[in-house]
């Protein structure tokens, strides 16, 4: 068995095929050998009897995954990029087949679920949090856009709550995720290894979650609509900021200062790009679109460069180029919207 084989544990535990991300040490992030590890089973599955319940869940006590592999990405994308579009193609292509699944697929997002460990889940027919859950879409702080299809299921929550999540990459626990429409119960983390038996015995995946869910959890952004859907429903990132600055609310100030630190072309790219997101009339329109943005992502500088300060060095302080919100032009947007000649995803 090769290393990236056992990357992905595959089993048949009863009527449940179990999937599990077994990375541990590194939260589960997903390598290209990962992505075409699960791709594959689910085609087999589909077309076999014996399973009826497809079941995804993380290796560890901390998460079910953290995203893709940043530092591979970091050198393939310092190398050209070529292997980081071929992950993105296969990557999309798996989100897109999770969503159409045609047999239950369970995605238990325990722990830290983040990046591509929602295009893994988020997309599946029945998606569980647990009070331990952190989901996000945390791509604008090193320089990229949300992908996986996340753009669109940030473009689908309430009012502007996915513009603030999308422009900030803050968090949500689980009454938030469920909230935003990332999420559909909450089961505590210790009935999790109950649920998992349960499926593998049950024929009626639906019946038995509703018996070891209970009651959503608050959702704090909920409480916070008011500032957030009046700041965020400006035509541009820096009228967002102003509005937030001037609001007198404490959390709008503090939303302020994440999207002043993160990449100001990433942050008014995911703008331009959730706006859009909202009038495309599918996930593969959207996942179309995310593989432009992400492939003229590896061909500028602050991918590179946040990675570099977030995972690589950790500094925390990555120079973006450019600096500066107001230094963003509308060519430099339209640069990451632009069809791909010769190399679009095609998936719409």
């Amino acid at each position: 068995m090769s290393a990236e084989v056992a990357e992905v544990q595959v089993s048949l535990d009863g009527g449940a095929g179990r999937i599990v991300l077994h990375r541990p040490r590194a939260l589960n992030s997903l390598t290209h050998g990962m992505i075409t590890t699960i791709h594959a089973t689910l085609a087999e599955w589909a077309a076999d009897d014996r399973v009826r319940t497809v079941v995804l869940t993380g290796a560890g006590e901390r998460g079910l995954c953290a995203g893709a592999d940043l530092r591979a990405l970091h050198d393939d994308a310092k190398a050209g990029g070529a292997g980081t579009r071929a992950f993105f193609r296969d990557e999309y292509r798996l989100n897109s087949l999770i969503a159409h699944y045609p047999k239950p697929y369970v995605a238990v997002m325990d722990g830290i679920t983040m990046g591509g460990g929602i295009g893994l889940s988020a997309h599946g027919a029945v998606r569980i949090v647990t009070e331990r859950s952190t989901i996000a879409m945390p791509e604008t702080r090193i320089g990229l856009v949300p992908d996986v299809g996340g753009s669109r299921l940030l473009a689908l929550a309430p009012g502007e709550l996915g513009t603030h999540l999308g422009l900030t990459s803050a968090s949500m626990g689980p009454g938030d995720a469920l909230l935003c429409g990332f999420a559909d119960h909450f089961v505590p983390s210790t009935r999790i290894a109950a649920l998992l038996d349960a499926l593998a015995e049950s024929s009626d995946p639906a019946a038995v979650v509703a018996a070891h869910a209970e009651p959503e959890p608050g959702a704090p952004l909920a409480e916070q609509r008011a500032w957030i859907d009046a700041c965020y429903a400006a035509d541009s990132v820096g009228e967002i900021v102003e509005r937030l600055l001037n609001s007198g609310v404490a959390e709008a100030k503090e939303a302020a200062e994440l999207i002043l630190g993160n990449s100001p072309t990433a942050v008014t790219v995911t703008f331009a790009a959730l706006r859009r997101a909202r009038t495309l009339p599918s996930l593969e329109a959207a996942l179309d679109q995310e593989y432009r943005i992400s492939c003229a992502a590896l061909g500028g500088h602050d991918l590179v460069e946040g990675i570099r300060a977030q995972v690589i060095d950790k500094d925390r302080t990555p120079h973006w180029s450019p600096a500066a919100l107001a230094e963003v032009g509308e060519a430099d947007v339209a640069r990451f919207l632009a069809p791909r000649v010769g190399d679009e995803l095609g998936l719409a």
